[in-house]
């Protein structure tokens, strides 16, 4: 009897655990997906804002002599100490340069302290990094001879704790403690700014034993997508314009890649079929930046099938810039698969996937031993794939959600063996058991992805419909499954999600509208039409991106004549309706004080989607 009670309970649990399992695994697929289906609504929208930025944003001849002292490398220093003061009432790290390790603890105790370096400091913190990065070759070489070990991290985009944390377990930077960091340190955090203040810190300190490869995020067009803009514009309202300024030069100036020991290849994305490492090493990276290049980009993924057909790209009468770009997309947006070959990464929009045959052939071109890259969620922090020559690294955790993930670091020795370091930062997470923590994280997960059901609901609604000939409002699961990945192309276990998303009545039908019951958009406007409201609502953070490159002056507020001239580019790029009628006296009735002005951010936020559970239950 014993032995049976055992075994019914190591049945239990075992069950219990498997399904805690299933639901984490599925909620990590949701973020995932509706991450990378951001990224291609990204990559569909920058040549609309990148030619926004030309004719707004770039300095034109009158703005030439206010933005010449950010940009004169000459005057750097000394004009940022002339023109900014710094208040007797600023207590914190006041720098002087050259940098000591001083300046560098410094800066990590006000971080710690939530602090904000003065804003002369950061100029010229930025001019000075820039100055040495410029310096530096495209393809960094190390040798583990000068120390016992390299450490290698991945993604921490703006998680500050997570870099603390690092440094607390595994040491300050230093010549005996040799770092490489591997890309994407902005975006999405909200401690962006003070992670590349401490990195390049340190790197100004040890130029020979630090090292920084550039990432997707380090790239201004990604940045006012993904808040690093708004963080900087919010912490540094008086020079934030100033500050990214020269945080796009610094960035165009980032290493590529770093090789260890001519064996082991760190980049942030991956490589291609068409992968050149010399041709990487000699082309002038920072003359390639902010997706200039973006319509080459854009043509590639749109009209060729296949990687080989790349070399089209030259009857454009763009060879080399085409060729440069297409280098450097791959290098920061492709993602290893296990099948061979190399096609279009159409998950994320941009790079390529790459699988064992690729990276078999570049090591045996190159005699190389491992490929270490970042890019890439993990939920252990890490991964190994194509035999053990590709690692993945990502050291941001609770990336997605408090609990979602760890972050890791690898540590190279001598002999290329690596070994790795999981930690994940906890805050909240201690205090809840594994069924608290994973319904935590399921619940962030299916309000991100009811908010996307919702930005499309009409043509779900047109999907169910075809399914429903009779116009009964019921259609079976795999009906229901099949409209649902047509329109959202997410590849989600549908099926499996269907008892989250949507009711069943007793016959087993699907109630189809039952999935936009929960739903609503925050504050209900009279003046919008349904469709308007759906379209506002799914393109909100495009329309974020082209309000910021309009808003020069960072006030928040923009005018009705150049809310409509945006609106009208941006439905015409896209191919989507005006509703004009509508959207103007929508626009008249937020404008409140009937001074010709709108505050956008107070716009878009009308448009987001509650959940009226969420709102019942708070």
């Amino acid at each position: 009897t014993v032995i049976r009670a055992a075994i019914l309970i190591q049945n239990w649990y075992r069950l219990t655990m498997a399904r805690l399992e299933m639901r984490r695994r599925y909620s990590l697929s949701i973020f995932q997906s509706i991450e990378y289906a951001d990224e291609q609504d990204q990559l569909q929208v920058c040549n609309l804002q990148f030619f926004l930025y030309k004719q707004i944003r770039y300095p034109h001849r009158n703005e030439v002599a206010q933005t010449k002292w950010v940009v004169d490398e000459g005057l750097c220093l000394t004009e940022f100490e002339k023109k900014i003061d710094v208040p007797d009432s600023y207590y914190g790290p006041r720098l002087s340069f050259p940098l000591t390790v001083e300046d560098a603890n410094a800066l990590l105790h006000a971080f710690r302290n939530e602090q904000l370096l003065h804003a002369r400091y950061v100029l010229q913190l930025l001019c000075e990094t820039r100055r040495v990065l410029k310096e530096m070759p495209n393809i960094t070489h190390l040798s583990t001879s000068y120390s016992k070990e390299i450490t290698v991290c991945g993604d921490l985009h703006g998680n500050l704790d997570d870099l603390l944390l690092i440094f607390y377990k595994n040491g300050l930077p230093s010549e005996q403690n040799r770092y490489v960091f591997n890309g994407d340190f902005v975006d999405r955090g909200k401690n962006s700014m003070e992670i590349l203040i401490i990195l390049f810190a340190f790197l100004l300190i040890y130029p020979n034993d630090l090292h920084l490869n550039r990432g997707n995020h380090e790239d201004y067009i990604m940045n006012l997508r993904y808040g690093f803009t708004k963080e900087v514009s919010k912490k540094y309202k008086d020079h934030g314009k100033q500050i990214l300024c020269l945080l796009r030069d610094v960035f165009s100036w980032l290493p590529l890649a770093t090789i260890i020991d001519s064996k082991v290849l760190i980049l942030h994305g991956g490589i291609s079929d068409t992968t050149d490492l010399d041709f990487l090493n000699a082309l002038e990276r920072n003359k390639v930046r902010d997706h200039i290049h973006v319509e080459v980009i854009l043509y590639f993924f749109q009209k060729l099938s296949n990687t080989n057909a790349k070399i089209k790209l030259f009857a454009l009468g763009k060879e080399m810039a085409a060729f440069c770009c297409l280098q450097i997309l791959d290098i920061l947006w492709s993602d290893p698969r296990s099948q061979n070959g190399c096609t279009p990464n159409k998950c994320r929009g941009g790079g390529c996937y790459f699988g064992p045959d690729v990276t078999t052939k570049l090591f045996e071109k190159y005699n190389l031993k491992m490929l270490i890259r970042s890019h890439e969620f993990k939920p252990e922090g890490y991964e190994i794939s194509h035999d053990g020559k590709v690692i993945t690294i990502f050291s941001a955790s609770n990336y997605y959600e408090e609990g979602s993930n760890r972050g890791a670091y690898i540590k190279l020795n001598p002999e290329l063996i690596p070994r790795f370091v999981q930690y994940r930062v906890s805050k909240y997470t201690r205090r809840q058991n594994l069924r608290e923590r994973v319904g935590t994280i399921e619940s962030a997960a299916l309000k991100s992805l009811r908010e996307k059901i919702y930005a499309h609901r009409s043509e779900l609604t047109s999907a169910f419909a075809q399914y429903d000939l009779n116009g009964t409002g019921k259609i079976s699961v795999n009906d229901w499954a099949a409209a649902m990945e047509s329109v959202l192309q997410l590849e989600l276990p549908w099926r499996m999600l269907r008892s989250q998303l949507a009711q069943m009545n007793p016959d087993g039908e699907v109630d189809y509208a039952s999935c936009f019951y929960d739903l609503k958009i925050g504050q209900p406007i009279k003046e919008v039409q349904p469709a308007l409201v759906e379209t506002l609502c799914r393109y909100r953070k495009d329309l974020e991106i082209i309000f910021n490159i309009i808003d020069k002056d960072h006030s928040g507020l923009i005018s009705l004549e150049e809310f409509g001239q945006t609106w009208k580019l941006f439905t015409s790029h896209l191919g989507i309706d005006e509703y004009d009628e509508s959207l103007d006296k929508l626009v008249l009735s937020i404008d409140y004080n009937k001074d010709g002005h709108i505050d956008f951010n107070e716009f878009l936020e009308a448009f987001h989607v509650v959940h009226r559970l969420e709102k019942k239950a708070n």
